[in-house]
């Protein structure tokens, strides 16, 4: 008989005996391989150090994969560089992962790669799934010159690490289903955005869960033994529910809403809470732009920027003519984005069309650190906000000259993140800072308690007349266009490197705020702002 033909009978034989016998199909293979003769030649034969060719990667594939189908671990473990250590886990795959039965399906070489695929079924204490999953192995020229598989854990299962190991029982701990703020219970699948934060919230606050029954399940043990990823579920529990400060279908607006703009975030708070009611990216597993990295939020940082001024005496029917170019004691010339100029301009004008050259022309009344102190002090930025999973905190660095007219506008060295300027407009709207989270406040190991000095009710009401002004007749109104209530807005565009600026936006309506950024969107009103007040009209 013809290896060729041998080995077709062979994989016959597996696959068809596996659904009776499982791993009891070794006595036939060893039978049907008895007379086989080594792919290498024989035993007197010079021993070779080239790589293997495409026939020995072929026949060790399958003969390796033929051993480990029957049960035969000696004889799989045996065709590898790693005897023992494949030992150990080819024989933990049967008892350790409860793996009852295993058919495996070669599939093409890429070169020395060989994929193939895995019908597993899984049994523990009478109950049984099957599980299906691929995987690859590597044929390699072995020290004794004969062809082996290069032994690796992820030959077991593509997401083993070294060390690591499956195992099949009842879950350690039952699911954590998480929950809105109402109560309802938020799936990954349905809003992608979440998932990492889940993970995060998983890791960190599993404990605190209560109620709920554990599975039956297949899941990873890290080398440190901790159990890192659950993958197959052969009966379901019931979930623990942990409550999250996110709002269902704020968070369904989001998601939608950032699919419109490839490299967009957005974030929205509860403005008498801080709490987080939505956080989407597009892409959903990309960078996390809601919460950082950071980058300059342009003209939405002028929201901190009137508050300054507003404190320093300016009221919004200051005049407070708006060049078309203007520079300061000779420093950097700007020029404005929104409109080449208004000489008559007052200081409402200036904030709801975002003339750049009139916040610059009052540098001279925030001097020192001012901006950098109302930043801090009355909108809590440039602190360690710990919100219960990974941010980035924001940067105000304060300085003179350029970097002070800059700032101004919210360029410079400042840094932020959609999660910091809807934070800032909450600020706006209810007069008070309030720390976001996503999880209850109490929950989140080394929160600081950040102080803040309210608004002064003059200074809200300036400021809060201002933001509406934009929001119905400056380069808001357009976005904001059908968000009905008491609603206040600012545009933003910011400078990146090369490319389109960023786009920025920032508003709130009613007792929720929301801040969104769009990389290379350039005009912050007609990138971002559609995806804010697609959110605001959901809340």
């Amino acid at each position: 008989m013809q290896r060729g033909a041998k080995l077709g009978i062979v994989g016959g034989v597996v696959a068809g005996m596996l659904g009776v016998a499982g791993y009891g199909v070794y006595n036939v293979l060893d039978a049907l391989n008895s007379d086989s003769t080594s792919s290498t030649g024989n035993a007197g034969s010079a021993k070779s150090t080239a790589p293997p060719d495409a026939k020995e990667i072929t026949e060790t594939a399958a003969d390796f994969l033929a051993a480990w189908a029957a049960g035969d671990t000696a004889k799989a473990a045996g065709l590898t560089d790693s005897v023992q250590t494949a030992t150990t886990a080819l024989s933990g795959y049967k008892d350790k992962a409860h793996v009852s039965a295993v058919t495996l399906t070669p599939g093409t070489p890429v070169g020395a790669k060989v994929p193939f695929n895995v019908a597993a079924t899984l049994s523990f204490q009478g109950k049984t799934s099957p599980w299906a999953y691929e995987s690859a192995l590597t044929v390699i020229r072995g020290t004794s010159g004969k062809p082996v598989v290069q032994w690796k854990a992820a030959v077991v299962h593509p997401k083993l690490a070294e060390g690591a190991s499956l195992e099949t029982g009842t879950a350690k701990q039952p699911t954590l289903d998480f929950t809105d703020r109402k109560g309802k219970v938020l799936d990954p699948v349905k809003y992608p955005s979440l998932g990492r934060f889940f993970t995060q919230l998983r890791t960190t606050y599993a404990s605190k869960a209560t109620g709920g029954t554990p599975g039956v399940e297949t899941w990873i043990d890290g080398a440190d033994g901790a159990v890192t990823e659950t993958l197959h579920v052969i009966t379901k529990g019931t979930g623990s529910k942990f409550p999250t400060t996110l709002d269902a279908d704020i968070q369904a607006a989001a998601e939608k809403a950032v699919l419109k703009r490839s490299g967009s975030a957005v974030t929205a708070l509860d403005v008498n809470t801080g709490g987080i009611l939505a956080v989407a990216n597009n892409p959903a597993t990309g960078t996390n732009l809601a919460f950082g990295p950071n980058a300059a939020p342009g003209s939405t940082f002028k929201v901190v920027t009137a508050t300054a001024l507003l404190k320093a005496g300016l009221t919004p029917s200051s005049k407070v003519p708006c060049k078309a170019h203007d520079n300061i004691d000779n420093g950097k010339m700007y020029k404005n984005v929104e409109k080449e100029g208004n000489e008559q301009a007052d200081f409402a004008w200036d904030f709801a069309n975002s003339c750049n050259t009139a916040f610059i022309s009052q540098a001279h009344r925030v001097p020192g650190d001012t901006l950098q102190s109302t930043a801090h002090d009355v909108f809590g930025l440039n602190q360690n906000w710990e919100i219960g999973v990974k941010s980035v905190n924001s940067s105000v660095p304060g300085g003179t000259g350029d970097e002070l007219t800059s700032e101004m506008i919210g360029q410079g060295k400042i840094t932020a993140s959609p999660l910091d300027m809807a934070s800032v407009a909450a600020t706006a709207k209810n007069g008070s800072f309030h720390q976001p989270r996503i999880v209850a406040a109490d929950l989140i190991a080394g929160r600081p308690s950040i102080s803040t000095t309210p608004l002064s009710p003059g200074v809200k009401r300036s400021l809060q007349r201002m933001m509406q002004q934009t929001a119905q007749s400056g380069t808001a109104a357009t976005a904001m266009s059908g968000v009905n209530g008491n609603v206040g807005a600012k545009t933003g565009s910011a400078e990146d490197g090369e490319g389109q600026p960023n786009g920025w936006f920032l508003a709130y309506r009613d007792d929720v705020a929301a801040s969104a950024i769009v990389q290379n969107g350039g005009h912050g009103g007609d990138s971002a702002g559609p995806i804010v007040a697609a959110v605001l009209k959901a809340s």
